[in-house]
């Protein structure tokens, strides 16, 4: 059988043993399993290596706002299928997770043999979506248009951005990412410039265009 590597990210440990233990006993010996707790964690395995066969990804994980996570998965590692799983089981966040680029999602309300089903399935090729994924939602055209412009950020980018929507200087993001203020005065005018936005605040009510439930 052929060895499958899947990347678990979830910040909840339970959760990520309980995904763990189903896998290993759906795919038996034929699957590698590294668990992450953040978008950062993520970000350094991807780094590390860029052609994991899935990505089982939480929808809200430290690092991330809602969807950002998803979006920038897919504008940065596209080749990889990347599944929701979450707790928040409404419609409107499985189609904003179609919408987005996923392959699935997996409620985490899910029995280990639905787990199973739908991971089998991704690694086939396919997908898995409950029905409700089909209902007929609007996405906005603003989350569509954040979705792009994220998509388009590099990891640093993305992370100077978050930094920035946390409220953080300049000064104290190059602090914390140890480089110096003129490079993430560079990032900042290239993030504001691929997000069509002019300053800070704009830069913010953009990411929560990405929140997990917003209005459509």
């Amino acid at each position: 059988m052929a060895t499958y590597e899947i990347l678990i990210a979830d910040d909840h440990p339970l959760f990520r043993s309980a995904l763990h233990q189903a896998l290993t006993l759906g795919l038996a010996s034929g699957v590698r399993l590294v668990e992450v707790a953040s978008i950062a964690e993520l970000e350094t395995r991807l780094d590390e290596k860029s052609d994991w066969d899935l990505v089982l990804l939480d929808l809200n994980m430290p690092g991330a706002y809602g969807f950002s996570g998803l979006v920038l998965l897919r504008g940065q590692y596209p080749q990889i299928p990347v599944v929701m799983v979450s707790a928040q089981e409404e419609a409107s966040v499985m189609v904003k997770s179609r919408e987005f680029g996923a392959s699935g999602f997996i409620p985490k309300s899910s029995s280990l043999e639905v787990i199973q089903q739908a991971v089998r399935a991704i690694l086939d090729g396919d997908a898995w979506w409950p029905p409700q994924a089909f209902e007929v939602i609007s996405v906005s055209a603003q989350a569509k248009a954040a979705s792009e412009g994220l998509a388009s950020l590099t990891p640093q980018q993305f992370r100077v951005l978050t930094m920035v929507c946390e409220g953080l200087l300049n000064k104290q993001i190059a602090f914390e990412l140890s480089v110096s203020e003129a490079t993430i005065k560079a990032h900042v005018t290239a993030i504001f410039r691929k997000l069509n936005v002019r300053t800070r605040t704009q830069a913010a009510l953009l990411l929560q265009q990405l929140e997990s439930i917003s209005s459509s």
